[in-house]
């Protein structure tokens, strides 16, 4: 042990003869005598417990400071580990973004633009601190979203599939049922107008045989887009006595195969469901209850394209139903 002691000048007092034997020890204020066995040693017990004290404090002191490094460095270890794990995510992400394709080029054009946002945020995750919660929670949620968005364009591109092979074998079984012999087409018609028959009849009319065909400038059938001069839409309404009998307006909305309504410069409108709608062209005729024949034109139309169109036909009081049309 070491003491910090100061010789005490007593001359004013007179005590010449003592004073190199008084000390003061800086530590414990204590004044004694050195040569003083007993107080020499109640110094020392008392240095001795300031020393262990502050030896204590020490060790606690540094203990405190471990356990926050400890704490400190676990919190690091672990946010550390959130980033790379994200990291990884998006990286997984950014490969099943990659392995989509479609057959149609606006859908294509989204996929480019997911993929760059994609490749945006990696790049924005790998450059932030990993302390920087604020914003690697940011990054969690973009995260999702851009997983919300790749479901979508999953189910929407196999219901595009889905649909391009509905609308191809369509296609082909219209070609396949054109190619018919007029006999099966007549035993066809027959079967439909005996299931027809055995429907209860009501108020509502209740159109058979909806067809549209296209027709060149020779007003002859053609499957040529090119050549298209306008479209007959031909319908039978069904005998029905219960319906009342007076003028019937039936209209057709021929969709293209874009789904965009065709008009011509003559456009009529009625209500279906209390709600207005537009129709591509209409006839009225007179129905008695009576089976009624009728054909609608469709005129006017600058041109046409290749794919299938959609035609319904209507009545105000209900939609007597549906055809399809293809083109090449």
């Amino acid at each position: 042990m070491l003491f910090v002691v100061r010789q005490l000048r007593l001359r004013s007092l007179g005590h010449n003869k003592y004073s190199n034997n008084l000390r003061f020890c800086y530590l414990c204020g204590h004044i004694g005598n050195i040569n003083n066995p007993k107080q020499r040693k109640m110094g020392e017990q008392t240095l001795k417990k300031i020393m262990y004290g502050l030896i204590a404090a020490v060790v606690v002191l540094a203990g405190v400071l471990a356990y926050i490094w400890y704490q400190k460095s676990s919190l690091v270890n672990e946010l550390t580990a959130e980033k790379e794990d994200l990291t990884e995510q998006m990286i997984a992400l950014q490969n099943d973004y990659e392995t989509l394709s479609s057959e149609y080029d606006n859908i294509n054009l989204q996929l480019d633009s997911s993929r760059i946002e994609v490749q945006l945020l990696i790049e924005k995750i790998q450059k932030t601190e990993a302390t920087n919660r604020s914003k690697i929670r940011q990054y969690e949620k973009e995260l999702g979203t851009l997983r919300s968005i790749m479901r979508n364009y999953v189910v929407q591109i196999d219901s595009l599939n889905k649909l391009n092979k509905k609308l191809t074998a369509d296609a082909a079984e219209a070609r396949r049922q054109a190619a018919e012999s007029k006999k099966r087409t007549e035993e066809l018609s027959k079967t439909v107008e005996d299931l027809s028959g055995r429907v209860a009849t009501g108020a509502v009319l209740k159109a058979y045989n909806l067809k549209t065909e296209a027709y060149n400038s020779s007003d002859k059938v053609t499957d040529r887009s090119s050549r298209v001069t306008y479209l007959l839409t031909t319908l039978s309404l069904g005998e029905n006595d219960l319906a009342e009998r007076g003028p019937v307006t039936v209209y057709i909305r021929v969709k293209d195969p874009d789904g965009i309504l065709l008009l011509n410069d003559v456009q009529k409108t009625f209500e279906y469901n209390g709600e207005p709608m537009v129709a591509s062209a209409s006839r009225e005729v007179d129905y008695q209850g009576s089976e009624v024949e009728m054909g609608i034109y469709l005129n006017g139309i600058a041109g046409y394209t290749k794919g299938v169109y959609t035609i319904e036909a209507y009545t105000s009081q209900s939609l007597l139903g549906t055809t399809e049309l293809m083109l090449r």
